[in-house]
């Protein structure tokens, strides 16, 4: 439930990267842990078309036009992606919670990331600092799905899974 929960704080910075990363690795049957991802997520279209919103995301988020992640539609957006990537990263039987958890996870970390980014951009400007988040947030998609399944420390205990 952690990786749904990951994926959740990634929707928080860029909508479409975690819903398009996770599209993506179910197209290729490379989906982590016991994820299963309901068919049309798997579908080539739906990964092309994630995929292709994703990059227009990444883009646009360099114009001084686009509009801050906190409003409604930003909000609803990373909703809707984290609640659906966190689901397809979650045991069937827990799909439900998996989909909460990185609903909420992505609406908490979009006012995280959008204040973070406000104070970065006074100092370093709009272009450099999307780019930078751009690959932090590309980045940590990836880690998610390629973490190991589970870690145990020496004791036995469960710390990821």
């Amino acid at each position: 439930m952690i990786r749904s929960f990951l994926i959740g704080l990634v929707a928080g910075s860029r909508a479409m990267t975690p819903l398009a990363a996770v599209s993506d690795a179910a197209h290729r049957g490379a989906l982590p842990g016991a994820g299963e991802a309901p068919a049309w997520l798997c579908h080539p279209a739906v990964a092309a078309a994630t995929k292709a919103l994703a990059a227009g995301e990444l883009l646009g988020d360099k114009l001084h036009a686009a509009p801050d992640r906190t409003v409604p539609a930003g909000i609803a957006a990373r909703i809707v992606s984290g609640g659906l990537a966190g689901a397809a990263l979650a045991p069937r039987r827990h799909a439900i919670l998996g989909g909460v958890l990185g609903a909420t996870a992505a609406v908490g970390a979009a006012y995280v990331t959008f204040h973070l980014r406000m104070l970065a951009m006074r100092r370093y400007g709009q272009a450099q600092t999307g780019v930078i988040e751009d690959a932090l947030t590309v980045g940590a998609a990836q880690a998610v799905l390629l973490a190991p399944r589970s870690v145990a420390d020496r004791s036995g205990r469960l710390l990821l899974g």
